[in-house]
């Protein structure tokens, strides 16, 4: 009889369906299929690989300024039977950095880091050796000056005498270019006596382009013996960098074209105070060592346990002057947890637009201001 056998479907259907399936043939079984992410993202990482090694080692005419490290002053300034700090005094650094194109590009994408071209840092001709050694020489003359300034306000003597401007490098293609040499001291500017570099610095910015100015100048000949020389220079364009660290040409200041540092100094402390800079260039600490040099001195605790941060520069008479950076040294501020920061006029408008509401900002012309300032300050 041709018809189905019940039993004989049912068989066949649990062996295909619940029997044993070592003994089915490889071919009754579909092959799984390889995910493609794998090697989607080993393509893309090997493809980023590739293009970080390209252009890692090409080099952008830039300079990248960063928050540096925030210093406790009281760490770099000894003094004997300091006075006892409840508070803290910072002074704040920049990380200066020379960028290939992969850094060039991290910074552009960071708010807090600003490009500066390479030519408004280390001029054209300007090795970072000599970059670097400028940069200590304004450091030694910003602790001098701290010194100077912070005995001199706590009433003691003190004999502080410079013997010149010294010429550390020459720009190429300036006006000093062929008429100075890198280690002339410059004595006088038209006929007034210069100390130190800061005082041809104050002379000389007085002129434009296209004036003539003399200066008296000593050197050192081939043959070991010093001269005096007059030397005429006519003043080029001021080369100059804006808030968004562009090169700018400043049409109405005239420049030189050197670097100058000081000539040895003869001075004399009533008190010995010793700074230790350690490797940090640089003349923007100088406020703040005078603030910490007078606090170790002093039985008043200028903080009122405070913690304050602050930058400028400091000069022979008090004045603090503008620096650079100050955007990113207002971001370490912050960071640091510092209530208040010192900065120098020059600086007060850019300083505060970095600092927003997160810090409160003071606007210092001198060290007078900051004294004034701390004095009335409540205990913390």
């Amino acid at each position: 009889m041709d018809s189905l056998d019940p039993s004989v479907t049912t068989q066949e259907s649990t062996a295909a369906g619940t029997g044993d399936l070592e003994s089915l043939p490889p071919a009754f079984f579909p092959r799984r299929k390889m995910p493609k992410w794998p090697f989607v993202l080993a393509g893309f990482l090997l493809t980023v690989g590739i293009a970080v090694a390209v252009a890692w080692p090409i080099n952008v005419p830039y300079f990248a300024l960063s928050p540096g490290p925030v210093n406790d002053v009281s760490d770099f300034i000894s003094v004997d039977d300091p006075a006892e700090e409840t508070g803290d005094l910072f002074f704040l650094t920049v990380t200066l950095k020379e960028v290939n194109l992969i850094e060039y590009l991290a910074a552009w994408l960071d708010d807090e880091v600003d490009l500066s071209p390479r030519e408004t840092i280390r001029p054209v001709g300007i090795s970072p050796e000599d970059l670097r050694a400028q940069n200590l020489s304004l450091m030694d003359q910003s602790k001098q000056n701290a010194v100077f300034v912070a005995l001199s306000e706590l009433g003691y003597e003190v004999t502080f005498e410079g013997t010149g401007a010294l010429i550390s490098s020459v720009i190429v293609d300036t006006a000093a270019d062929g008429l100075l040499e890198a280690n002339d001291i410059i004595v006088g500017v038209n006929g007034s006596p210069i100390e130190f570099s800061t005082d041809a610095v104050d002379v000389i910015s007085g002129f434009g382009p296209g004036d003539t100015i003399d200066l008296t100048i000593e050197r050192v000949t081939a043959s070991g013996e010093p001269e005096r020389l007059d030397i005429s220079i006519t003043l080029g364009v001021f080369r100059a960098q804006d808030e968004d660290g562009n090169l700018v040409l400043e049409e109405d200041r005239g420049m030189v074209g050197v670097l100058l540092t000081n000539a040895p100094t003869n001075i004399v402390f009533p008190v010995e105070v010793k700074i230790d800079s350690q490797n940090i260039g640089g003349p923007s600490a100088g406020l703040m060592f005078t603030l910490e040099i007078m606090n170790q001195l002093t039985d008043v605790d200028l903080t009122g346990g405070r913690r304050i941060a602050g930058t400028g520069t400091i000069d022979q008479d008090g004045k603090v002057g503008p620096i650079g950076g100050v955007r990113q040294k207002i971001f370490a501020a912050i960071h640091a947890g510092a209530e208040m920061v010192f900065v120098p006029a020059g600086n007060y408008e850019q300083a505060l637009v970095a600092a927003a509401d997160d810090i409160e900002v003071v606007r210092v012309e001198t060290v007078d201001d900051a004294l004034g300032f701390l004095e009335p300050l409540p205990t913390g």
